[in-house]
């Protein structure tokens, strides 16, 4: 069915408030405005700072330097960021992956850094994946190659080891959970990676996939995600 007769049988309405909208993306212009936008974050892991003036670094990344370097991510993990994840990722409303990674397609497309050449999304365990019917990073990442001209590597990276959710896990416990839970199926050909998830807590996850590329050779290693919790 062509998009505007679709547009007039079906209306979309805004995902939070249900009023009427028309175009992408489906919020309407006030909750668009409304929604906690990241601003002042850690150059190297997203983290909120409570202020930035240019590039700044969190504590934690002045003591110990992340194997990624660099981390965008588009909003605060805090309502109504957490309720849209949430609805996407567990009540499978696939729908709302072009809303949420095509306004970070926007936020990466006016950078003025490099594109990378390949996006890797993290891989869900084949057992969870089964459970889920999809990969939530996955979708994101197809959005973002589309609206951004850039290819994805499905299949590159595997997760061998069912691991914990990280968010039901002590922070000490974290890294633990996840170390050698990724590999390699093939050949890295990009020098420049771009790992996609959906939320970046402690940054374990980001952390152990990207000790995996580098150690397979790639140079530079950014972290794409829609929100970031921490303060």
């Amino acid at each position: 069915m062509p998009r505007p007769l679709a547009a007039l049988l079906f209306p979309a309405h805004c995902r939070l408030c249900r009023a009427p909208v028309s175009g992408d993306p489906d919020l309407c212009p006030g909750c668009l405005h409304d929604l906690p936008w990241l601003e002042a974050a850690c150059a190297q892991c997203a983290r909120p700072l409570v202020q930035a003036h240019g590039p700044a670094l969190c504590g934690d990344c002045q003591r110990h330097t992340p194997a990624f370097d660099a981390a965008t991510a588009l909003l605060h993990y805090q309502p109504p960021t957490d309720y849209l994840v949430q609805r996407f990722k567990f009540a499978g409303e696939l729908a709302l992956a072009p809303l949420l990674a095509g306004l970070l397609a926007t936020k990466i497309a006016a950078r003025p850094s490099t594109l990378p050449g390949l996006l890797i999304p993290v891989p869900l365990h084949p057992s969870r994946l089964r459970e889920r019917g999809f990969n939530q990073a996955t979708e994101l990442a197809r959005v973002l190659a589309r609206r951004l001209g850039l290819s994805v590597g499905h299949r590159l990276c595997k997760r061998v080891k069912r691991t914990e959710p990280q968010s039901t896990l002590p922070v000490k416990q974290r890294r633990a959970n996840l170390r050698n839970a990724f590999t390699l199926t093939s050949r890295l050909t990009a020098g420049h990676i771009a790992i996609v998830d959906d939320v970046m807590t402690s940054g374990h996850t980001s952390e152990e996939l990207a000790q995996v590329l580098k150690q397979a050779g790639a140079r530079r290693v950014e972290v794409w995600v829609i929100a970031r919790a921490g303060h």
